[in-house]
This record gives structure tokens, C-alpha cells and sequence, in this order.
């Protein structure tokens, strides 16, 4: 891999016209909520997910960025008991520190759900898979989770393939989890049909927010899936965090919340709170968690900002001339200038096997972005992550 050093990134991501390179928070070193017996004076609606019998509040957790301990405790101090992570997420950290805070915990006073991306191309699916998984348990320190994802499908075919549907089967059969879903970013109508049509998911995590070009498609298919049991839970719902898509100002993540709500079918939302004050905004909302006069106003006024959130209508694939993966390259964007998470928007890259150096060649772009992205000067400003040493990114 061709190195190059830390000021030397920013300068290109200057060049590139979208401002310096971001850097993850410190994590916050107050403590908040050690008292795990404290009165709560609040409380939260709850919806049944599915057909699982499972119930849990509208609020849950997206532990995916979180770094904290304290931020975690104090979020199942708040009264949630749903927490989400991923095998991939921190390179295991993440596990590990779930792993590490609820053992000794009633397993009756929390749901967990981890995700696990799948190498379908590979003679050894099977086998990597299974191995894939129980590391996942492992780090959790777990027999079980309550809700296993195959991670980022955005295909039919894939949704289902007869070796994915066996493999989560088993793992439902052995008992290391008690429920089967997948998660998705992009062609969400076709593939919760494709999903209802075999008859085995139980759950679905699907990016979901008020700019959505595809809502009455994608609203309507939700109910079908809701009609056949499967249950829904929705992430992306604040649309990269951040109202243009200079990231200067954050979004009100409550009004967001509220939106999403007014969907009786969407169970549990999972915004990726990293601090204590982004936990007591959403908290805020899930208290009151009716859709505002105001909260429609504001949101009304982001719906022609560019922001951050790529609706994955993979228009701009089919533009392209190289055919270039835009849309997961725009969420290695929204992961580092919205989400402050540069090691996951490397990894996002390194997964599509670029080199930094995608658009030469090229005159000029020839994509015209749907949300107005601008996409050469984005595709420029984050492929080179993919040679800084991940020293630099943590």
C-alpha cells in the first residue's frame, strides 16, 4: 500500500474542495448513570417487533461508533434494551465491549442483535460463515444473540440465495440466535418481496429517514412485509448527521426520530448516539415522541439541502464510465465528513478494492446526481483514506 502521510491527506482533501479531513471526538470522560437501580421518572412507548415476540422501545441504540462504556451504560439506564452492532464494526472492539458490559447481566433485560457480511462467492461460504459468527459470540461472551443480520445485502438474488437461507437456518436451529434478518441500504422494495417470498426473515434493517425519494414504494412494501410477520427496524434515519453537505451544523436528530415514528410498522429506530448529549436529544424525542408542528417546518426546510445521505438509486452507476460503486463511495463520504468515522469509510473502500486514484483519466464527470451531489469532487475528496496508515484514523 502507497503511504502517505497525514498532512499530505488533508492537503489533497482541501484540493478536493470539501474541507479538511475529520478526526473521531475524544470520547467523553464524564460519567453519567453508574446508578444501574436509579427511579426512572420517563417513560418509553414500546411496539412488538414482528411476529418474534420480542417488545422493545421506539429508541434503541446503534452501537456501531460508540466507544464508551458510560454512553452504553447510561443508555440502558435510560431504559433501552435494544442494542445493535456488527461483526465488522471497530474490527471487534465493538462486540467486545458489549461482550464486556452485560456479562453478568439478566439476559431477560436486554436484546442484541449483530450482523455478519457474507462472501457468497466463496467455495468455503459455508465454513466462514459459521466461523465468522462464533467470533461474534465469542466476543460477546455470549451462547446467543436475539436477532442475527446477513449485513448489506442490496440484491434479490442474494436475499435469496439457497446457501445464505440454509446457513441462517442452522444458526437459528443450534440456538445461537433466536431470530434471522438482513440488513439493506439500496433496492429495499424488491428485496423485502423477494424477502416475504421465502418465508424466512423475521426481521429487516433497512435505512429509512423523511428524504427518501422512493417513500409510497417503499412505505407500501414495508406493509407487506409487516402483513407477513417480519419486522422492521430503521437506521440512517438522520440522514448523515448533518443539514448540507458542507457539514457544518448537525441535524436535529429528535425531529428525525419523530418522523420516523409516525410509521406504526417501523418497531425501533437506531440512531449511533456517541456521546451523552446526543443520547438525551433522542431521549428527548422518545419521551415525546409526537411529530411536531415545528418538527415538520424543519424538516420541510432540509428537503432541497444536498446533506450527506446517498438515496442508493444507483443512477449514477449506470452513468458512469467506469461504473464505478458511487453510491457505497458516497457512504465511505458520509461515514467520514458526517459520522467523524474514518476508519469505517477506509474500510468501506478497501472492501470495493480501490486505490484512491478512481476518477483518472476522466475529463470531466459525466453523473448527474439525482440529490445534486457532486460526485467527482466527492469520490475525490475520500478515496485517497484508502493509502493513510490507520494510525492516522483511529
Amino acid at each position: 500500500m502507497k503511504n502517505i502521510n497525514r498532512r499530505k491527506f488533508l492537503s489533497l482533501s482541501a484540493l478536493a474542495g470539501a474541507g479538511a479531513m475529520v478526526v473521531p471526538q475524544m470520547a467523553f470522560s464524564a460519567v453519567k448513570g453508574n446508578d444501574e437501580t436509579q427511579e426512572k421518572s420517563k417513560t418509553i412507548p414500546t411496539r412488538m417487533l414482528g411476529n418474534t415476540g420480542i417488545e422493545i422501545p421506539i429508541l434503541s441504540m446503534g452501537v456501531m461508533r460508540a466507544d464508551n462504556p458510560a454512553v452504553l451504560r447510561a443508555a440502558y439506564n435510560s431504559g433501552l434494551t435494544f442494542f445493535d452492532t456488527a461483526h465488522g464494526y471497530q474490527k471487534g472492539k465493538n462486540e467486545e465491549m458489549l461482550g464486556a458490559f452485560f456479562k453478568g447481566k439478566d439476559r431477560n433485560s436486554f436484546f442484541l442483535a449483530t450482523k455478519g457480511k457474507a462472501n457468497l462467492k466463496s467455495d468455503n461460504f459455508e465454513a466462514e460463515y459459521e466461523e465468522l459468527f462464533n467470533t461474534s459470540l465469542r466476543r460477546l461472551q455470549m451462547d446467543y444473540v436475539d436477532i442475527f443480520y446477513t449485513h448489506a445485502l442490496d440484491n434479490v438474488e442474494s436475499v435469496s440465495d439457497p446457501r445464505m437461507l440454509a446457513m441462517l437456518k442452522k444458526f437459528k436451529a443450534e440456538g445461537k440466535t433466536r431470530h434471522i434478518g438482513f440488513s439493506t441500504h439500496a433496492n429495499k422494495p424488491e428485496q423485502i418481496d423477494a424477502a416475504i417470498k421465502t418465508g424466512v426473515y423475521e426481521v429487516i434493517l433497512i435505512s429509512y429517514n423523511f428524504k427518501l425519494d422512493i417513500l409510497p414504494e417503499l412505505d407500501a412494501a414495508i406493509q407487506r412485509g409487516v402483513d407477513a410477520g417480519i419486522g422492521f427496524v430503521a437506521m440512517k434515519t438522520m440522514v448523515g448527521g448533518v443539514e448540507d453537505a458542507a457539514g457544518d451544523k448537525k441535524v436535529d436528530g429528535a425531529a428525525c426520530l419523530r418522523w420516523v415514528w409516525q410509521n406504526p410498522n417501523i418497531t425501533t429506530a437506531i440512531p449511533g448516539f456517541t456521546s451523552f448529549d446526543l443520547l438525551d436529544n433522542c431521549l428527548a424525542a422518545a419521551y415525546s415522541p409526537e411529530l411536531q408542528a415545528s418538527d415538520t417546518q424543519y424538516l420541510a426546510g432540509l428537503q432541497q439541502n444536498e446533506m450527506l445521505y446517498c438515496q442508493n438509486c444507483e443512477s449514477c452507476v449506470k452513468q458512469c464510465t467506469k461504473h464505478l460503486p458511487i453510491p457505497a463511495i458516497m457512504r465511505a463520504y458520509m461515514y467520514n465528513y458526517g459520522y467523524n468515522y474514518p476508519s469505517l469509510s477506509k474500510e468501506t473502500l478497501v472492501e470495493l478494492s480501490l486505490t484512491g486514484n478512481e476518477c483518472s483519466g476522466c475529463d470531466s464527470c459525466k453523473v448527474n446526481c439525482p440529490s445534486g451531489f457532486k460526485i467527482s469532487d466527492k469520490i475525490a475528496a475520500i478515496t485517497p483514506i484508502v493509502n493513510v496508515c490507520d494510525d492516522f484514523l483511529a
